[in-house]
């Protein structure tokens, strides 16, 4: 295991200290209110390529040698990592090679272009990358900068632990995602290391994985690294087979749990933190915010939970809304039958208006085999003022005599 101590963080921060900015931390009531304690968002999402990834990736090439830099630096990404090597890279005067999936999204990829690296696309998957880099690494002599799982990326993550502990000194959990693992690996070494050193009760350490891409649940169980079939996940920021072997190491001796969360948790963590705490957090980054709102009882406030990236496609952010208000209970996709004849349409839209819907889209079918010759059906996609709302109106439309089927 990777013996960091709270000194060697430090001087990874002096490295740091003209490359990234201090992050705010901000209070959230809505969380406070429903774990009965404080509860503030650390914004690694307001962070330089606008997620931590460019502290470790810094960190990591500012320490090769001349002559490795000279031969260059070569990455695999879905996006974050991908965008912290090619802005280190071009601050340190080496030439950076970044190979992405095919379908990353384009603002990553625009991004990582726009930092001066060559960006290549050599499969569908994040695996593909990785063995096309290492094989472009072996040929080419350039120095492979992995995501996680180096000394130097934890330690650069570690930079975190220390600004969280400086700015609340009295947190008693932190809660932040987990993909493969160097980012809580490196938060939870600086914390509980001045924990310790000040004597306190100390700090509780939550990671938050995607259910559909959780790696080390399964692993901490069979006491390794243990490779797992990843679904797809909106969070794929944080979507990584396999945890690392010094993250792993890491983990069994400083992490107190990881917990896993639902598509629906991760999307509607995303609205509140858009809604609510105003800021803009891609899926991944929201992981940790999830975790509350399913994990309540695993936090002792005050509680720190870390936004780590907010580099959201805005088509995605648009659907992934969407997921959320639909989990809200805000948003509601409804089937409706009628009598096809003039008005009734007119008549329907009339009574969501006296119920107070807004009416986001219509969709209007008079000819289908499914339906009778005197009927039309209507698809309707309704913006609703919460769960109660929605089943108020559901409840008055079928009273009014309307044939309803939710979608």
């Amino acid at each position: 295991m990777l013996s960091l101590t709270v000194e060697d963080v430090r001087a990874a921060r002096d490295v740091l200290r003209e490359v990234v900015v201090p992050t705010p931390m901000i209070p959230s009531r809505v969380l406070s209110e429903q774990i009965g304690g404080p509860v503030l968002l650390k914004c690694e999402n307001l962070q330089r390529t606008g997620s931590f990834k460019i502290r470790g990736a810094f960190l990591r090439i500012s320490r090769l040698s001349a002559a490795e830099r000279a031969r260059g630096v070569v990455a695999a990404s879905a996006g974050n990592h991908a965008q912290g090597v090619a802005l280190a890279a071009s601050m340190l005067g080496c030439r950076a090679t970044v190979f992405m999936p095919v379908g990353a999204p384009l603002p990553k990829i625009a991004a990582t272009r726009g930092y001066g690296a060559e960006v290549v696309f050599p499969g569908p998957t994040v695996d593909d990358c990785l063995i096309a880099a290492r094989k472009h690494a072996d040929e080419s002599g350039a120095v492979f900068i992995h995501p996680f799982d180096h000394p130097d990326v934890v330690t650069g993550q570690a930079t975190i632990g220390l600004e969280i502990m400086e700015q609340c000194p009295d947190a008693r959990t932190i809660v932040a995602p987990v993909g493969g693992g160097g980012l809580l690996a490196g938060v939870a070494a600086a914390a509980k290391g001045i924990a310790r050193a000040a004597g306190g009760p100390g700090v509780k350490i939550v990671g938050a994985q995607a259910k559909r891409a959780a790696a080390f649940p399964p692993s901490l169980a069979a006491g390794r690294p243990t490779q797992i079939e990843i679904e797809r996940t909106m969070a794929d920021g944080i979507a990584v087979g396999r945890p690392g072997d010094l993250t792993y190491a890491m983990f069994t001796e400083l992490v107190d749990a990881v917990v896993t969360v639902t598509e629906e948790s991760i999307s509607q963590a995303l609205l509140l933190c858009l809604e609510r705490a105003k800021q803009v957090v891609e899926p991944a980054g929201a992981a940790g915010v999830a975790a509350l709102l399913e994990h309540a009882y695993a936090v002792e406030p005050p509680v720190v939970v870390l936004l780590s990236g907010g580099n959201i496609d805005p088509l995605l952010l648009s659907r992934v809304l969407r997921h959320g208000l639909a989990g809200a209970g805000r948003y509601l996709v409804v089937r409706c039958r009628l009598k096809d004849r003039p008005g009734a349409l007119m008549t329907l839209l009339g009574e969501l208006a006296e119920l107070g819907v807004n009416v986001l889209d219509v969709m209007h079918e008079r000819v289908a085999a499914r339906l009778p010759v005197e009927e039309a059906e209507v698809l309707l996609h309704l913006e609703t003022r919460g769960a109660d709302h929605s089943e108020d109106v559901i409840g008055r439309l079928r009273e009014r005599g309307y044939t309803l089927t939710l979608s």
